[in-house]
């Protein structure tokens, strides 16, 4: 067995408009996305050396691409929030509109009057409001989209939790680049300039996500998933918590805690993700082969910015559903998992025990330090000639980690976000006789979570040497404009830079493709998540046009392509 699985990562930002705190948010995200769909389209063209006498560059705006198409839009054909992995299907009537992610959002007409068309004029000259994108995918095979009033980087497909934080990472530089050319947009008009937060609450009682994905063998029952991750996320925190000023929803209570999310979650197991948020999300929405794949639809996590917590995320994670798939998880159900998730993420101490329903009572280390035993257990048994060295990375760090956690939290500031924090937080306290209801210690949280480099606190304490990194910044700055080679993201995020102006929709498991004429296209499906990666299919991009290389496609996998033109695959 390995930590090796199908993984990713899903991040809605943080948005404010700089001197507009009342800005309407999903304007804004819509700004976010569409002037980063632009820059795509900018860059692309100029990959292509295609400038012309619209001109362009890397500092013009969405006018810049002329009326070539910004944007791919998105295929919600496999999209399906409503099917629970329980067995069952929420009617639409009975779901809460949150839930309807199915289909397209819509930017209303009144939405953009109340911004855009206002007094001000406030973005009459910064955006052609005729051409706004919600949804578009990238050239690194993610999707950047407005997602409940926030922009979301939904990272490509991985198979190693350091992938994982790589192209999670990645998304923080598509985060500042979309701020970066919005900055320069709105020094040239009358237009606030936006500024995104890799956080997870506003701290007035609204939470927004940062979800993880796992792909897991559809034969293993739900109820032991269930069974198995509960103890572990209302654990798991301790590594890989966030840190956040106040407790309660609404952050009232002067206090620091452990995570950003804890306090927003109210039952085991459901399928809601944005009201009565449970522990263990049920949505039964696997993007790939339904008969042998099942995606677990993580919520509960924070936002990392600190790349030991990230990977330990994604690893422990990823070991943990080992043990499930191989019946082995120890015992460790809780008497009450939402109480403990709270009480666990109040103490920054790490020593409150909580109590399971054998009797015992266990610390937040004890309960992770069960899961790693087992895990160690199970992979060195299956790797009887030695484990792969991701597998060990994952398990080497996690036992390190939990050795300085238990011995003295505060060693861990130089590698865990919350850790990190609290020190930060805790030595402007002292220094200026600070209470932790204080507005200003509010403010040093959030700027923690700033996109910008210059500007936010966790990339100086990188800068100064303070907080230890995994990952080279020119490899994470490499993903965000490359897909991982090793799975279909590579097909999709190629896709899209190869032949941007033919891709009429694209998703996680297809890719829906126009040909010049009336009604003529194709459509590909990608139901294996490890197929279609750059050793398979790279040579397919030499094509000059998409339609050629649709059939370049269907001559290698003709069970993937139907559509107009395309001889059908044999039986």
């Amino acid at each position: 067995m390995t930590v090796r699985r199908v993984m990713g990562s899903e991040t809605e930002f943080g948005v404010l408009a700089q001197g507009a705190p009342d800005a309407n948010a999903t304007v804004l995200s819509t700004r976010v996305v569409t002037g980063y769909a632009a820059w795509v389209a900018r860059n692309l063209r100029t990959a292509r050396g295609a400038h012309g006498p619209d001109g362009g560059g890397p500092d013009g705006d969405a006018s810049d691409v002329g009326h070539e198409p910004v944007g791919t839009g998105w295929d919600y054909g496999s999209e399906a929030p409503l099917t629970d992995a329980r067995g069952f299907t929420v009617s639409r009537e009975d779901a809460h509109p949150t839930q309807l992610t199915d289909e397209a959002p819509v930017l209303t007409s009144e939405e953009i009057a109340a911004e855009a068309i206002s007094e001000s004029a406030m973005y009459a000259e910064d955006m052609d409001w005729r051409r706004v994108v919600m949804n578009t995918v990238i050239p690194n095979g993610a999707r950047v989209y407005v997602d409940h009033s926030h922009p979301e980087y939904s990272s490509p497909e991985v198979t190693t939790p350091r992938d994982a934080l790589t192209w999670d990472a990645a998304g923080d530089v598509v985060a500042h680049r979309a701020v970066a050319d919005l900055a320069q947009r709105s020094a040239r008009t009358d237009a606030p300039a936006v500024n995104l937060y890799k956080n997870n609450t506003d701290n007035k009682s609204v939470s927004y996500g940062a979800h993880e994905n796992y792909t897991v063998a559809r034969s293993v029952p739900f109820e032991r998933i269930t069974a198995a991750l509960l103890p572990f996320f209302a654990s798991r925190q301790i590594m890989c918590g966030a840190g956040r000023v106040g407790i309660g929803a609404d952050g009232a209570t002067p206090g620091f805690q452990l995570s950003q999310r804890a306090d927003f979650f109210e039952r085991t197991v459901g399928l809601e993700t944005t009201i009565h948020r449970p522990i263990v999300n049920t949505r039964d929405e696997p993007h790939a082969d339904e008969e042998h794949y099942r995606r677990l639809h993580v919520i509960i996590g924070d936002a990392n910015l600190s790349h030991t917590a990230t990977l330990l995320k994604f690893g422990t994670t990823s070991l943990v559903l080992n043990l499930v798939e191989h019946d082995r998880v120890p015992d460790l159900a809780l008497t009450d998992p939402v109480a403990a998730l709270q009480t666990i993420s109040h103490d920054p101490a790490v020593t409150v025990r909580v109590p399971l329903r054998d009797g015992r009572t266990l610390t937040a280390v004890q309960l992770q330090r069960a899961y790693l035993d087992a895990a160690l257990a199970l992979e060195t048994e299956l790797a009887p000639e030695g484990m792969d060295a991701e597998t060990a990375e994952v398990l080497e760090l996690w036992d390190e980690v939990l050795t300085d956690l238990e011995a003295d939290p505060g060693r861990l500031a130089d590698r865990l976000d919350w850790a990190a924090k609290h020190a930060l937080l805790d030595a402007y306290r002292r220094r200026d006789g600070l209470a932790w209801d204080d507005p200003r210690l509010v403010a040093i949280d959030l700027q923690y979570a700033d996109v910008r480099p210059e500007k936010g606190l966790y990339h100086r304490l990188v800068a100064a040497g303070r907080i230890r990194t995994l990952v080279d910044r020119e490899r994470i700055v490499r993903a965000a404009d490359h897909p991982p080679e090793d799975t279909r993201a590579y097909f999709r995020g190629t896709a899209v830079a190869t032949y941007p102006h033919e891709m009429a929709g694209v998703g996680w498991d297809t890719v829906n493709v126009a040909f010049p004429g009336v009604r003529r296209g194709a459509r590909i499906a990608m139901p294996e998540p490890r197929d279609l990666g750059r050793d398979v299919c790279g040579s397919w991009f030499t094509a000059p046009d998409a339609e050629q290389w649709v059939r370049e496609v269907a001559r290698h996998r003709p069970h993937l392509v139907t559509g107009s033109d395309i001889p059908p695959a044999r039986p």
